[in-house]
């Protein structure tokens, strides 16, 4: 029997992003996020956990301040303590942890429930915390942490003790994702109907399975999965939102209310705000999908487009690429330059294919850039650029602050710009978007450094991705100096999006 009736989903982006090593949002960062997962129509965002710290707090409580529309949450300890810091942010619900394995109950409270009056004790302690929640106004989603290694027995009890003192629902925590989907599968079959509340599943992705364990809990009557976007958090990560609610969408026929045309633009927020990059072969909005190359593939898609798309990319809001290298074919050229809205005789096209496969063979991809380039060039096209680069110059030591400034040529009109950044760079890269302001907001996706020679005065090839108001290009930038190559890419590529 499969259930899927009046689904919920919590994402955790928020906490799990600050518990990936190397990554701490900002306040600033916190309400972007926020606002874009209340936009997806997320229903709960747990915005962090309130014990960390004073600035988190204070990010938590502006969270919550937004006003939106989904139910704002703060992560907490078995303490009454964490609670009332929780209460300090105004939010409106707790995820209140207890440890239910006989490891972390061990580890966490000295406590051996095999003896009875630990158990008791254990069991007091969990319900004690959640009624003081609720006396205090907040919604309870009642926890166990590692309850895939936990006495079913013990659950069972542990969740009957957080929905008599008052616990609104209830979650299975796989905290080392230990689960399989069978497993998951026959838990929750149980589990949903006899715990007395709502049960949602929080899965971490150790062994690869936290998407496929979350589906399988939601086919066995779960009412609420946790999520993050891009599946990031604490070493594997955890489910990924967006592969959820796309297999649920497709797969199982399942309306999940979510509002999937924002799932890409969601997707590239997080990453660029974390600094954690999305794998290209990444489900959905990893850089490959919904990107062509091969051209027998390519001719086949042309007539069909269901031919090696499962979905179409305007689901997840995103577009069909092309990319054009040593595999591309004649149908390959033809649907790149429909794309760019440029007509080419057959002669013409040929000549450009002819071109494209030389920079293949040798080695390279094709960017966007490159393609209207050589197409423009076949074509005896002539476009003034845009953006002009007259000068710039870029500043970095130590103790200094990386800084650049740029001169540039924007529209005919001279613009100057001085900006700082984590390296010279990114210093450089962001004078250069202050700069080109006056003509849209774009925004850099992806950036990605080879060096082509070997040696200190190699030939380094900068490649980005850049978009704006939803169209995306990739351009190309070669110099020995990184700064100059990464300069001449970024102007390569916003002169073919404005």
């Amino acid at each position: 029997m499969i259930l899927f009736e009046n689904l919920r989903f919590l994402d955790t982006t928020l906490r799990d992003g600050e518990q990936t090593p190397g990554v701490a949002l900002s306040t600033d960062d916190k309400l972007k996020i926020a606002t874009a997962l209340d936009d997806l129509g997320v229903h709960v965002i747990e915005a962090g956990s309130a014990v960390t710290s004073e600035g988190e707090r204070a990010a938590i409580k502006a969270v919550a301040d937004l006003g939106l529309d989904a139910e704002i949450c703060s992560y907490c300890r078995m303490r009454t303590s964490d609670i009332d810091l929780a209460l300090e942010c105004d939010v409106d619900s707790v995820h209140l942890v207890v440890p239910s394995s006989n490891l972390h109950i061990e580890t966490k409270l000295k406590k051996d429930i095999r003896n009875q009056q630990d158990k008791e004790d254990v069991l007091m302690m969990a319900g004690e915390v959640a009624e003081y929640a609720k006396s205090h106004g907040l919604i309870v989603e009642f926890s166990a942490e590692d309850a895939s290694r936990a006495d079913f027995k013990f659950l069972k009890d542990l969740y009957a003790s957080g929905v008599a003192h008052g616990a609104d629902r209830l979650c299975y925590c796989d905290t080392v994702g230990m689960l399989t989907p069978e497993k998951t599968f026959n838990i929750f079959s149980e589990l949903a109907f006899v715990a007395g509340a709502p049960v949602s599943i929080h899965c971490h992705n150790d062994f690869g399975l936290a998407v496929a364990n979350t589906v399988a809990a939601f086919r066995a009557g779960a009412a609420e999965g946790h999520m993050t976007i891009n599946g990031i958090g604490e070493r594997s990560g955890n489910a990924a939102l967006e592969e959820v609610i796309v297999q649920l969408e497709h797969l199982y026929g399942v309306n999940t209310g979510i509002k999937t045309e924002n799932l890409y633009k969601v997707s590239r927020l997080v990453s660029r705000l974390t600094n954690i990059p999305v794998a290209p072969n990444k489900a959905l909005v990893g850089g490959n999908s919904f990107t062509h190359e091969a051209g027998i593939h390519v001719h086949d898609l042309v007539k069909n487009t269901a031919s090696y798309e499962p979905i179409s990319p305007e689901f997840v809001g995103r577009t069909r690429r092309v990319v054009l290298g040593k595999h591309a074919g004649a149908s390959s050229i033809e649907l790149a330059l429909t794309e760019l809205h440029l007509d080419a005789n057959p002669a013409q096209k040929q000549e450009i294919f002819k071109r494209v496969k030389e920079l293949g063979d040798n080695g390279l991809h094709v960017t966007d850039a490159d393609l209207q380039t050589i197409a423009e060039s076949v074509l005896e096209i002539h476009c003034e650029p845009t953006v002009k680069l007259k000068s710039f110059t870029a500043v970095s030591g130590r103790p200094a602050i990386p800084m650049a400034s740029v001169i540039l040529e924007v529209n005919g009109n001279e613009a100057v710009c001085v900006d700082t950044g984590d390296g010279p760079v990114d210093a450089a890269i962001r004078a250069i978007q202050r700069a080109v302001a006056s003509v849209g907001d774009i925004i850099l996706e992806e950036y990605h450094v080879d060096s082509i020679t070997g040696g200190t005065g190699a030939l380094v090839e900068v490649t980005v991705k850049m978009s704006k108001d939803g169209k995306s290009i990739t351009a190309r930038g070669a110099r020995t100096d990184i700064i100059e190559a990464s300069v001449e890419a970024v102007i390569n590529g916003m002169n073919r999006l404005v």
